[in-house]
């Protein structure tokens, strides 16, 4: 009845895979490796509680007040100093632009760069929250090879060279859906390949402070070497994902068109929710409570690992995760992953199957698997349900 009242925007764009999952796995009888959700045992309740007490107290009617677009000063400043002291990054509180979640980050970035038809690059597999918002924009994907430690550097020469992308989008730490993590090695032979290319890198990074092993973090593609980088940061994995906070790091110039857009789009991002986030922040040892949070997850994705080695039929792959949130398997060639999907529901046991990662999906027959939102015992139990459906595929 309204379809021709519909944008071709939107009738070009996908519901997001995962959500209408989700839907489905509301069932409590279904163990769900499905969804990309931090274990709630994770969340810092009480002394998030303290902090709004204390915000009450201090702030007053400000924290219901609408705010600046740009976002709260403390808590841009507290990325400002936390990123330079990990990062080694040279930026201000200028260069920070507080979102509603990653997700609009990536909605705001379509808005100020993609035009109908621009090339943007991206790993193959990818992302599905930003293949589904820059769909919204009608642009053209092209997928560039994801090996084991990084990009594949020919196929991205010959990529950057077919195409010339405008914008590309990667996620160096803990890749979604894979896990993979670029080595230092090939992050090195990234910017050398993109270095003089007319063309804007956005680094994603909401898992890379849940690396399970401590040793040197592993620096950005091109930090501090250009002013084409964008970076973004997520509070979501680290402290909570309920209050949807985000942010963007980028060349002033970028940020003030990304500001102009945030302004057309919501105003400003959630003040309450910066307030809370800010005093407790400023408040708690933020990297004590990532290590909590890294302990949890290496013992969840250790359980995973061993009951896929222990059920999974040999011919299946799969990534062995050093941080992050997710595994991906491999099946054999020729396997039907969304006939295995509806059977593995049949046997209580959702997982997301691979297509939605692709930009042109055909015979895909890999799968993507969480970790973080399941006890060690009931990870072992969907890993065997779901390892006797391959088996009766």
């Amino acid at each position: 009845m309204f379809e021709k009242y519909f944008s071709q925007r939107i009738k070009s764009t996908s519901p997001s895979f995962i959500r209408e999952i989700l839907k489905v796995t509301q069932n409590p009888e279904i163990i769900s490796f499905a969804g990309g959700l931090p274990n709630p045992i994770s969340f810092p309740q009480e002394e998030l509680k303290i902090s709004m007490n204390a915000i009450a107290d201090k702030y007053g009617a400000k924290i219901y007040q609408y705010s600046t677009t740009m976002g709260l000063d403390s808590l841009r400043q507290y990325i400002v100093d936390r990123y330079k002291k990990i990062h080694k990054m040279d930026i201000t509180i200028d260069n920070v632009i507080i979102t509603t979640g990653s997700q609009q980050a990536l909605d705001l970035i379509g808005k100020v760069f993609i035009d109908e038809g621009d090339n943007v690059m991206v790993e193959k597999p990818s992302y599905l929250g930003l293949l589904q918002a820059f769909c919204m924009y009608r642009a053209n994907f092209v997928q560039t090879q994801l090996n084991d430690d990084g990009l594949d550097i020919e196929d991205l020469k010959n990529t950057l060279k077919k195409y010339k992308p405008k914008l590309a989008y990667l996620i160096p730490n803990f890749q979604n859906p894979t896990g993979l993590t670029y080595t230092r090695e090939n992050r090195a032979q990234v910017f050398e390949a993109i270095k003089d290319e007319d063309m804007i890198l956005v680094q994603d990074d909401p898992y890379g402070e849940l690396r399970f092993e401590d040793g040197e973090r592993i620096p950005y593609i091109g930090v501090n070497q250009t002013e084409k980088n964008i970076y973004l940061g997520s509070f979501s994995k680290i402290v909570t994902p309920g209050m949807r906070l985000g942010y963007i790091i980028a060349n002033k110039e970028i940020i003030r068109m990304l500001e102009t857009a945030k302004q057309a789009s919501d105003l400003h991002s959630n003040i309450f929710g910066q307030y809370l986030i800010s005093e407790y922040l400023h408040n708690n040892d933020l990297d004590k409570h990532i290590e909590k949070i890294k302990k949890l997850y290496k013992s969840q994705a250790n359980a995973m690992v061993s009951a896929m080695e222990e059920y999974f039929p040999k011919t299946v792959k799969f990534t062995h995760p050093k941080g992050g949130m997710f595994t991906w398997v491999t099946l054999e060639e020729g396997s039907d992953v969304l006939k295995l999907f509806d059977k593995a529901i049949a046997r209580k046991v959702a997982f997301v199957p691979g297509h939605p990662f692709y930009v042109n999906p055909d015979k895909v027959n890999t799968l993507r698997l969480n970790y973080t939102n399941a006890n060690e015992e009931t990870i072992k139990t969907g890993i065997k349900r779901l390892a006797e459906t391959i088996a009766e595929l």
